[in-house]
């Protein structure tokens, strides 16, 4: 068992799928401790005699299936091997509960960069993409392994924890409160996050009920530029991608400073650095909030189609650019086009390999890709592909195949010799 996808490996096993994730957390901000149990509704893909989970660090207490004595297991190099009483066939439904605790931290990779659960000066950030799902709770770590889940998280008076899902409620209890958060949208294992902190909430007037939870000190000139726009963001992309794909919309600006944003199913993270007046720092918010439809939403079946994601969301700033009365988005192309030609070109869009998946190359090509369609087609087809691509594929996992044959469905004519150009082969093609 070395995994599912080459460019993450070790993490991930096929012979099962999971449905359901319940997550009950005990979290003490001093000393970083988590006591936690996870709760997996599964179904069996091939008989099975064993499973394999993804967790990493974490102590191991116990393990049961289906709720009967605790099962043998052992947890090696972040692999959680768990060995059945007796085998469970293919098809078969059956429920995991593994016990487990200590200190989260990231998980680091040379290829990959680091990952997962990490300490603030004063709360938690979560940021697993594309690996760091197992450093706070055991899952079955595939992109394509989308599920729904139900969190429940204890902290400390006085701390505001927010979730990728909707907040269900929450209840005091001593020293500490409980909240509980509901994901009912196929989430994929990396973008659920948790996110705790010393924050106030905003409420913003959006389509769906959107906040930011942040410092209590972050209004200004910055915070109006760039996050109090948020509501018009998503109205326009509404405009052009259909309707927001959740049901609420979350912001967490975190005390600290952080070098990027973090995405995360139906919430975003970013530092209280990002609340400043200029370009940069506005197109990674409506870069962040395209995500939702384009990588969380529709959400790439194998890590070689990231261009899926970034490409898309990358795109999305060119158009909030023109929007919001900036440069259009065939400047924005333009521009982007001369500065790819001055580099190399080693790097093929559908399969850029694990060291490339998060080169700046993926996402400006990812992004001149889409608008060589949109000039290829014509702007109306181009949006109304892009509308029925979410609609169709919405909670599901996909590939780079699927959209090209998506398009020359939808537009009847076949474009084999532009995708061709621009996601296979090296060579930056010339823009239309």
């Amino acid at each position: 068992m070395t995994g599912t996808d080459p460019y993450v490996p070790g993490h991930g096993d096929a012979s099962y799928d999971v449905s359901h994730y319940d997550l009950e957390l005990a979290y003490k901000p001093e000393g970083n401790r988590l006591d936690a149990e996870t709760t997996l509704r599964c179904v069996a893909v091939d008989e099975l005699t064993r499973l394999r989970l993804d967790l990493h660090r974490l102590r191991v207490a116990r393990v049961s299936v289906d709720g009967k004595a605790p099962a043998r297991y052992t947890h090696r190099n972040g692999a959680l091997a768990v060995w059945l009483a007796a085998p469970i066939p293919a098809g078969t439904e059956f429920e995991v509960r593994v016990k487990y605790s200590g200190q989260p931290a990231i998980l680091k990779s040379k290829t990959l960069g680091d990952a997962g659960w990490e300490e603030l000066s004063d709360g938690v950030i979560v940021a697993a993409q594309p690996h760091g799902a197992p450093t706070w709770f055991p899952c079955n770590d595939r992109p394509d392994d989308k599920a729904t889940y139900d969190f429940t998280v204890s902290a400390p008076n006085g701390y505001h924890v927010a979730m990728s899902g909707e907040l269900v409620g929450t209840t005091a209890r001593g020293s500490s409160v409980e909240w509980r958060y509901r994901q009912q949208a196929p989430m994929a294992t990396y973008l659920a996050t948790c996110q705790i902190g010393r924050y106030a909430v905003i409420e913003q007037d959006g389509p769906v009920p959107m906040r930011v939870v942040a410092p209590t000190d972050v209004a200004g000139d910055g915070f109006d530029a760039t996050f109090a726009r948020q509501p018009e963001m998503m109205r326009f992309f509404e405009s052009v991608f259909g309707p927001y794909p959740f049901t609420t919309y979350t912001t967490v600006i975190t005390d600290d400073d952080l070098e990027i944003p973090l995405e995360s199913q139906s919430l975003s993270t970013f530092g209280r650095n990002f609340c400043a007046d200029d370009w940069d720092t506005i197109r990674l918010v409506a870069h962040e909030l395209a995500h939702q439809w384009f990588g969380n939403a529709v959400t790439l079946r194998r890590w070689q189609d990231i261009w899926l994601h970034e490409g898309f969301a990358c795109y999305a700033e060119w158009l909030w650019s023109e929007q919001s009365g900036s440069e259009s988005a065939d400047e924005r192309a333009r521009h982007h086009h001369d500065k790819l030609a001055g580099k190399h070109e080693d790097l093929v869009l559908s399969d850029p390999g694990p060291e490339l998946m998060f080169d700046d190359r993926v996402y400006k090509r990812g992004a001149l890709t889409l608008h060589a369609l949109r000039s290829e087609v014509g702007s109306e087809a181009f949006f109304g592909l892009l509308q029925s691509w979410v609609k169709a594929n919405s909670g599901g996992s996909v590939t780079t195949e699927d959209f090209v044959a998506h398009c020359q469905q939808e537009t009847g004519r076949s474009l084999t010799g532009l995708f061709d150009a621009w996601l296979f082969q090296t060579e930056l093609p010339d823009l239309p």
